[in-house]
């Protein structure tokens, strides 16, 4: 999938993913890939974030299952913890500046489609486990909670999509972060049968107090390189504090 790491291009995975699994049963993608993302986020300095997920999915029936295991290497204020998507700006100030790297936080969702026409409509739910290091801030230590509902449908060349989401989130020590709605709208568009780009806004609620709302931009190319491989290239443009100034990344996935 492509910035599954960001909200935004789950959603806009989830379309492709469906359109590609039609008819399919006991689909299984493996993928992996690199995310660059660098932001001030409001602060004096820079933070620079690389991220390698390393993510499994099996799609039977209605249901689809998914697992990230990721690596993350981050430089930056200390206040500025874990990875796309599950990206935590602590409050306050003062927090010393530090290169740090290893395991990121793992992410298991389940969503099983309840409706494929006249549209698609897939509702589940997605576990962060706070398996990353706190105390080198990788995560927040703590287990996140989301229920999400997934609607797109197929006009013609254009599939329309649409996220939106609730997170709960678990607070780190010391720290009360409020629990969120989030949001995508976008569209992909088959520009021919191996070649699919899109674009899709990304939006979520401020999850503590004098932060910024995420608000950031994603568009990205997908192209099929056989009958069991996919390639995706993306680029993000953070419009908010609490977005990546910019970032982009790419990955390689393998179904059978």
């Amino acid at each position: 999938m492509v910035r599954m790491f960001r909200l935004a291009l789950t959603a806009a995975l989830i379309t492709i993913g469906n359109s590609m699994a039609s008819g399919a049963e006991g689909l299984t993608t493996l993928s992996t890939g690199a995310d660059y993302s660098s932001g001030t986020y409001g602060l004096s300095d820079s933070t620079r974030v690389f991220y390698v997920p390393v993510t499994a999915k099996h799609e039977t029936g209605r249901w689809a299952l998914k697992l990230v295991v990721p690596y993350i290497r981050i430089t930056g204020p200390s206040n500025v913890v874990g990875a796309p998507e599950n990206q935590v700006i602590l409050p306050g100030g003062g927090f010393a500046r530090r290169t740090e790297s290893g395991l990121g936080d793992v992410v298991a969702s389940a969503f099983y489609n309840v409706l494929s026409a006249p549209f698609g409509l897939d509702i589940g739910a997605r576990i962060k486990f706070g398996t990353a290091d706190e105390n080198r801030g990788l995560g927040t230590g703590r287990n996140d909670f989301s229920l999400q509902a997934d609607l797109f449908k197929a006009i013609g060349a254009f599939t329309p999509f649409a996220t939106l989401g609730y997170r709960r989130y678990g607070d780190p020590e010391g720290v009360d972060l409020r629990n969120v709605v989030y949001g995508t709208l976008g569209s992909s568009y088959r520009i021919s049968q191996p070649t699919t780009v899109g674009l899709a806004y990304d939006w979520r609620d401020r999850i503590a107090q004098g932060r910024d709302r995420v608000s950031e931009l994603t568009a990205y190319v997908s192209r099929r390189l056989s009958g069991n491989w996919k390639l995706q290239v993306y680029a993000v443009r953070g419009f908010t504090n609490a977005s990546p100034d910019f970032g982009a990344g790419t990955v390689l996935a393998y179904s059978f």
